[in-house]
């Protein structure tokens, strides 16, 4: 048996042992450092009325946040390599699938009589794939991600798993009504945890990681008041459009996967490296494009960590995750004509606070838009019910907070001031403010109940900060902008991602290039 079919072998052997001893998990090494508890996930539906107020949204928004930093410390950690102590480097890949009877014999070696009967009495069936899995499944790579998920964020994936309960039908729906395979579902495993509120370090949002300037061009709503890139349904609308594209114009699904994470132009010159009729490509291109390192290290490991998360998702007991997956969301739809929070529409619903804004992630400020009207989801079934008790809800009841965002210099004082409320007050809105620590930027939740909010009452959610692109200092890692280039010319220019060039300075798609300018470049990955 080969080195890398014992190790498969082992994690097998390992997950079955693990479940028939009521979910015991044994940590390897030194990946008992990297576990970490699973913190609560805010995605969790509840039906219960809440505690009416501010106070509740602000609880609400703190263990948001909380929620979403487990989750963004998994998904940075992807992006990076994971040497181990028992790395796969250097071991040929597996050649032949692994028999059952190799599993019964290696586990009654391993564990006696009792490891015989639990790998040998209930074979997990074989499942199915509409993405090219088998051929791939025995990848260096494929089997060091599928490790990394088993041990190292076995936790936090495990939730991600049971999200995925709540958006597959729905996911899977669009992927076909664009003749998608349905199975790149999985990618919003590997992308944001199924979690809408991820925020990536490039600034990419939501569930399908969109950067907004990609959303815009998608038809998806990026604003102060609406982020539907956090919105589970349109987003999906809009990958698949994209994915669609991106298939379209590469002839492959991997290829296509690969473009998602890194674009279309750096797959292309990649292409056009290689040997061969650039015509004559497929899914093995992929694999041929990271053979010869013509993609950087993130793109490389994308495909792989696809197919790893793939192979657990399809069999999460196979590996040994016990997951309780959330039901579909389902839900009814009303019109809301101006600025109401969800709060208020939560208390007509006679549901929770927590409800609502799982339904409609994509109100940012936890408030519908004003002067706008806009659709709002409610429970299945409430409906009529919503829409009546709003019609006879007078103006002064629709909100009862606003968001204040934190400006330089700023006390607790002089904001508690601006919105005629005690300090005591605002404290009690935020539970995990401190008072002497205000951060420029801040989002505090102001208590407003009874009174019609001005618009001037609004404040501004600060703009995403980028560095100044320098105008002096040229040396051999910059590039002086000259009259009628583009970033996109100097990308090319320097065999560097779009992407990485406008990270790398701190720039957006909408950023503007003027003539004298100085852009540092990136190293070639």
């Amino acid at each position: 048996m080969t080195g890398t079919a014992r190790i498969r072998l082992l994690a097998l052997v390992g997950a079955a042992l693990s479940a028939a001893c009521g979910g015991a998990r044994g940590v390897r090494g030194p990946a008992a450092a990297a576990l970490t508890p699973a913190a609560p996930d805010s995605t969790t539906l509840s039906l219960s009325p809440s505690p009416r107020g501010a106070d509740s949204v602000g609880a609400l928004v703190a263990r948001a946040e909380q929620d979403s930093a487990a989750d963004q410390q998994l998904l940075d950690s992807l992006h990076r390599p994971h040497p181990r102590v028992d790395s796969l480097e250097g071991r040929p890949p597996a050649t032949s699938p692994i028999k059952g009877e190799e599993v019964e014999r290696e586990a009654e070696r391993l564990f006696g009589a009792e490891g015989r009967a639990v790998i040998g009495a209930a074979p997990s069936p074989e499942p199915t794939f509409d993405i090219d899995v088998t051929s791939f499944a025995t990848n260096r790579r494929v089997l060091e991600y599928l490790e990394f998920f088993q041990v190292d964020s076995r936790d936090r994936f495990e939730v991600w798993l049971a999200r995925l309960g709540r958006y597959q039908g729905m996911i899977r729906e669009r992927l076909r009504a664009k003749r998608l395979p349905e199975d790149l579902l999985y990618l919003c495993l590997i992308e944001s945890g199924f979690s809408n509120t991820a925020v990536s370090r490039a600034k990419a949002v939501g569930m399908w990681q969109f950067m907004a300037s990609t959303a815009r061009l998608y038809g998806l709503t990026v604003d102060p008041w609406v982020d539907e890139r956090r919105d589970p349904f349109r987003a999906t609308e809009a990958a698949a459009n994209y994915l669609a594209d991106l298939r379209e114009r590469l002839g492959s699904v991997y290829l296509a996967a690969a473009a998602y994470n890194a674009g279309v132009g750096r797959i292309e010159r990649g292409i056009d490296r290689l040997p061969g009729e650039p015509d004559s490509v497929d899914d093995h291109t992929f694999f041929q494009l990271s053979d010869r390192r013509y993609l950087r290290r993130e793109t490389r490991d994308y495909v792989p960590k696809l197919i790893a998360a793939s192979l657990i998702a399809k069999q999460p007991g196979r590996y040994g995750f016990e997951v309780e997956p959330l039901s579909p969301l389902a839900f009814d739809e009303i019109t809301v004509p101006d600025a109401t929070g969800l709060d208020v529409v939560a208390r007509l619903a006679d549901t929770s606070v927590a409800a609502l804004l799982d339904l409609n992630p994509q109100y940012v400020r936890g408030v519908t838009p004003p002067g706008r009207s806009v659709v709002v989801r409610v429970p299945r079934g409430r409906g009529t019910l919503v829409a009546e008790r709003f019609d006879s809800l007078p103006v002064t009841e629709r909100i009862t907070f606003v968001d204040h965002y934190v400006s330089r210099g700023q006390t607790l004082s002089d904001i508690a001031k601006r919105y005629r409320v005690s300090v005591t007050m605002i404290e009690g809105a935020n539970p995990r403010i401190r008072a002497h620590a205000l951060r420029v930027g801040q989002r505090l939740i102001i208590p407003m109940s009874g009174r019609v909010v001005p618009a001037s009452a609004w404040s501004v959610p600060p703009e995403p900060r980028y560095r100044r692109v320098s105008s002096t200092g040229v040396s051999a890692g910059n590039h002086r902008v000259r009259s009628g280039e583009t970033a996109t010319d100097i990308a090319r220019r320097y065999g560097v991602s779009l992407t990485a060039l406008l990270n790398y300075n701190g720039l957006t798609m909408g950023s503007v290039l003027r003539p004298g300018d100085v852009l540092k470049i990136p190293q070639k990955q």
